[in-house]
C-alpha cells in the first residue's frame, strides 16, 4: 500500500465522521436527510424507501445488496459529505414564500371516480383526499395518498368533480402543474403522478427527486 493510497483512506474515514452511521436505520436515514437517498441509490442500494427500510440498517441494506464493507464506508462518507455541504432538506417547508393560490394539479376523472367509489366501499363518504410529497422512496422523495376525515389547518383545500383535494403547502409547491391518474392494464392498476417538477423518478413510479 503507498503512502498516497493510504492518506486518501484516512481522508474518507474522517469525512464518514457525520450525522449518518452504518447502524442507522435507513428509514431514518431517508427521512430525515433526503439528500443521502441519491447517494445510496448510485452505490446500488435502490429500495431506500422500500418496505423494510424502517427496520432495516444502511450496513445490513448494504451487505443485503452484496455491497463490499469499503464500498459502504465509502457510501456513508459520501453522504455525510453530501449532508454536510447542503445540510437537511425539509420536504414540507417552501424554500421561499409562494402564492398558494397561483399552484394547483389536476385529478382526472378517472381517478376522481375511483377515489368516489373506495370511499363508498370503505364507507367513507364526504372525507378529504390527501396528497402528499414525503421523504424517502428509491430516489429522494415519495407521494403519500390518504383518506381523512378533515383538513388540517395550514392545508390547501381544491374541490375537484366532487372530490374534496387536501395538500398541505410544500407538497403542493412540489406538485404544481402534476396530474394524478388511474391506471388499469395488464402490467398493474393504481395512482399515477405526472409530475414536471419531477427531474427523475424510479422504476415504480411511486417516488421522485
Amino acid at each position: 500500500m503507498t503512502e498516497e493510497t493510504s492518506q486518501e483512506q484516512k481522508v474518507e474515514t474522517s469525512e464518514e465522521k457525520g450525522p449518518i452511521t452504518k447502524d442507522m436505520m435507513i428509514g431514518d436515514v431517508v427521512g430525515q436527510y433526503p439528500q443521502a437517498a441519491e447517494v445510496f441509490t448510485k452505490y446500488g442500494l435502490h429500495c431506500v424507501g422500500c418496505h423494510v427500510s424502517p427496520v432495516e440498517t444502511v450496513e445490513q441494506g448494504a451487505m443485503g445488496h452484496g455491497m463490499p464493507a469499503d464500498v459502504l464506508d465509502k457510501m456513508v462518507a459520501e453522504a455525510n459529505k453530501v449532508i454536510a455541504e447542503g445540510g437537511p432538506v425539509e420536504a414540507h417547508k417552501p424554500a421561499e414564500p409562494v402564492d398558494l393560490d397561483k399552484m394547483d394539479l389536476t385529478v382526472t376523472d378517472t381517478a376522481i371516480n375511483k377515489l368516489l367509489d373506495i370511499m363508498k366501499q370503505e364507507k367513507k363518504e364526504g372525507h378529504y383526499f390527501r396528497i402528499a410529497v414525503m421523504p424517502g422512496g428509491c430516489s429522494g422523495f415519495s407521494y403519500h395518498f390518504d383518506l381523512e376525515e378533515k383538513p388540517k389547518d395550514d392545508d390547501v383545500v381544491k374541490e375537484k368533480g366532487g372530490l374534496k383535494v387536501v395538500v398541505d403547502p410544500g407538497s403542493l409547491e412540489m406538485l404544481n402543474g402534476a396530474s394524478i391518474d388511474y391506471i388499469d392494464s395488464m402490467q398493474g392498476s393504481g395512482f399515477k403522478v405526472d409530475n414536471p417538477n419531477a427531474t427523475s423518478s424510479c422504476g415504480c413510479g411511486n417516488s421522485f427527486q
